[in-house]
């Protein structure tokens, strides 16, 4: 559906209204410098969902002093730690945009994500699309490291891996509904845009620029190999349901792309 057919969810100039979620905890020294990155952009017409997370140092009021000065920027408080899916579905439900964006507290947009990737979306008449990102450290340098986009993701390729970096992911709900992520305690965001590409009957697409900044923290960069077998097993034995067979195959698949496959999308600058 071209964006200028679209009535509902836009504003005087006819643009469409953007959602962007970000659950936030204890992000007081990067929230800042993230919520600049939406207020930077070319494209204006959005508006912010933060929700923090019980969150024990300044990163609720750090909100609250952005949102005080643009109402774009809607913040909730939870009352008890629930979880980044909590927030997000939290966030989906009181969303008002046609499209669905998302962002965590410590990552970064360039300026002109929204402005190309709904542009693009437009031009590729797909309600699911995504972006190649970079990483930079905890204190926003470049790690010199980028993660390119595929083209196009079909629903077989994403039940293999998950290729979409959930900082660059935006789709249509006005064309797909509003997409609720299920609890799970990790691969929400996996599970989310595995079933945006089913819902949608057509692959997701990928631009290819770099439109955003994934932070990669010290306590991050060694990941417990036996903790991503369970969590991964858990993905597709309970919340796809497959049997017990069906999961172990595809669990080997995964790691053959993940290992193999997937590192020739990861480029050393």
């Amino acid at each position: 559906m071209p964006l200028e057919e679209t009535k509902k969810h836009t504003n005087g100039d006819n643009q469409p209204l953007v959602s962007i979620i970000t659950p936030l905890y204890n992000a007081g020294s990067f929230i800042s410098e993230t919520i600049r990155s939406v207020q930077t952009q070319t494209f204006q017409n959005w508006e912010h969902l933060i929700v923090d997370d019980a969150s024990s140092d300044d990163s609720l009021a750090i909100a609250r002093s952005f949102a005080e000065g643009d109402r774009r920027i809607k913040i909730t408080s939870l009352h008890t730690n629930e979880g980044a899916a909590v927030c997000r579905n939290l966030a989906t439900e009181q969303a008002k945009g046609r499209y669905i964006a998302f962002l965590d507290a410590d990552d970064l947009w360039h300026p002109e994500k929204l402005l190309k990737q709904l542009s693009f979306m437009e031009q590729q008449d797909c309600p699911v699309s995504y972006t190649s990102y970079l990483h930079i450290d905890s204190s926003g340098n470049s790690l010199r490291k980028r993660v390119v986009a595929l083209k196009e993701l079909p629903y077989s390729r994403q039940l293999r891996n998950n290729y979409i970096g959930n900082l660059t992911g935006i789709y249509d709900a006005a064309t797909l509904g509003k997409i609720i992520a299920p609890s799970i305690r990790k691969r929400q965001d996996w599970a989310v845009w595995l079933e945006a590409i089913k819902r949608s009957w057509k692959p997701a697409k990928g631009l290819q620029e770099d439109l955003a900044y994934y932070r990669v923290h010290q306590d991050s960069m060694s990941s417990n190999k036996w903790k991503l077998v369970q969590y991964n097993f858990r993905f597709y034995r309970e919340h796809l349901r497959f049997s017990r067979l069906k999961s172990v195959i595809c669990l080997l698949r995964f790691f053959y792309e993940y290992f193999v496959v997937r590192p020739k999308q990861i480029q050393q600058l």
